[in-house]
């Protein structure tokens, strides 16, 4: 039995362990804030999605644009568009110290910072104490992308 329980936990610790990727893309598919055009919240105040036709690989997604212009403004300053926390949900991220999807229809612009969140219940958590939860996820990011 000892041997059979040694060869369990060779087993388990040998497995790959698998990071998330520093953007969330989603499983079936590669594109960030789910092809959303993540200029467009701070251009348009809104989500709007983006077309193939303009689009850019950046730190290992796809990023969609509704425009040319959004495209150029991103590629400009990239650091300056893309969401905090590589688009995961920002209270997940600030509570949990993890990883959680996150919806681009339920986002907010914070000191010029785009922030998204799981869902509308979990946005409204979060939008009780914004400065809080920011804090305390910008202390838990590094943690979780290395």
């Amino acid at each position: 039995m000892k041997k059979l329980f040694a060869l369990f936990i060779t087993l388990l610790m040998s497995l790959p362990v698998f990071a998330e990727d520093e953007i969330y893309t989603g499983f079936f598919s590669n594109k960030a804030l789910d092809g959303y055009d993540t200029v467009a919240y701070f251009t348009q105040g809104k989500p709007v999605e983006g077309d193939s036709q303009w689009q850019v690989k950046y730190k290992g997604a796809d990023w969609y644009f509704s425009s040319q212009e959004n495209l150029d403004k991103f590629n400009a300053d990239p650091n300056r568009y893309a969401p905090q926390y590589g688009g995961y949900c920002a209270w997940a991220i600030s509570e949990k110290n993890d990883f959680a999807s996150a919806d681009p229809k339920q986002w907010a612009i914070v000191d010029g910072k785009l922030y998204l969140n799981y869902n509308a219940e979990v946005k409204e958590w979060w939008d009780q104490d914004r400065a809080g939860h920011i804090s305390a996820a910008d202390k838990n990011w590094p943690n979780l992308i290395k």
